[in-house]
């Protein structure tokens, strides 16, 4: 059977997008999804993404990550899938939606810029050399020297399958300061088991750290990946912090079919 896809990046980190709202996607094919994300031998992507009907929201959001598994949030996910329901002519500007880690309200701009509300974060866990808490997905953020030539798959890789985070294992986030209220962030990513060009729970993550642990007082933060700048904003009072978005760009890269 043929089938239509289309292909959307944020900041470098891309999905296969499917519209699911007739159900014919068959669900946990695992060996399917990663060959449709396979680089060399399917169409290519970090994550990918259904959008289903949902009776109490617009729509719902299904992330598989690369690897055919169903995961954890993923937030570029979310804003390249707000662009994808506006493009589908499900939503106009704004929307509320469900994904894995419960809803989300979003807004999306003509020039693709999408603005996605994440969930609020209850508990951080700050240790002597770094920072652990939850933005949908499980994070380690450490401040290290020397970024632009750490090497992010070996020593993250070392983290995400150490004792420390047991059997699911956590996404690991390397940070340098670059400026007021400015930070450098390069992840590795579990699923995709390498490093990702950008990851919207990481930064949420990174920018969270960095107020907590005082390296900025700021509630708006910029945040560089190596695909390009995200911005997290957030109010917040002790470790609680609510009206946490993730704002950048969404962009449509190319619509095609293929027949599994």
């Amino acid at each position: 059977m043929q089938y239509t896809f289309y292909k959307y990046q944020g900041t470098g980190n891309d999905f296969v997008m499917i519209d699911n709202r007739n159900n014919l996607f068959p669900k946990n094919d695992t060996k399917l999804v990663a060959r449709l994300c396979d680089r060399k031998f399917g169409i290519g992507a970090d994550g990918l993404i259904l959008l289903e009907n949902d009776k109490d929201v617009d729509f719902r959001m299904v992330y598989y990550n690369s690897d055919g598994n169903e995961s954890s949030m993923c937030g570029n996910g979310g804003r390249c899938l707000v662009a994808f329901a506006k493009m589908l002519g499900v939503i106009d500007n704004e929307t509320n939606f469900i994904a894995t880690d419960g809803p989300h309200y979003a807004t999306v701009n003509d020039e693709g810029i999408v603005s996605l509300q994440m969930k609020d974060v209850n508990s951080v866990s700050v240790y002597e050399h770094y920072v652990f808490m939850d933005t949908g997905s499980p994070h380690h953020v450490e401040i290290v020297e020397g970024l632009d030539t750490f090497d992010v798959k070996k020593v993250g890789s070392s983290i995400r399958y150490s004792g420390l985070y047991g059997d699911k294992g956590s996404n690991v986030n390397f940070v340098s300061p670059a400026g007021e209220n400015t930070f450098d962030v390069r992840t590795y990513e579990r699923g995709v088991e390498d490093e990702t060009l950008s990851c919207g729970t990481g930064v949420t993550a990174v920018a969270i750290a960095m107020n907590v642990t005082g390296k900025t007082s700021a509630n708006e933060i910029t945040l560089n990946t190596e695909g390009g700048e995200l911005k997290v904003s957030f109010k917040h009072e002790g470790d609680h912090f609510s009206d946490v978005f993730l704002t950048g760009p969404a962009t449509f890269v190319f619509k095609g079919e293929i027949e599994w």
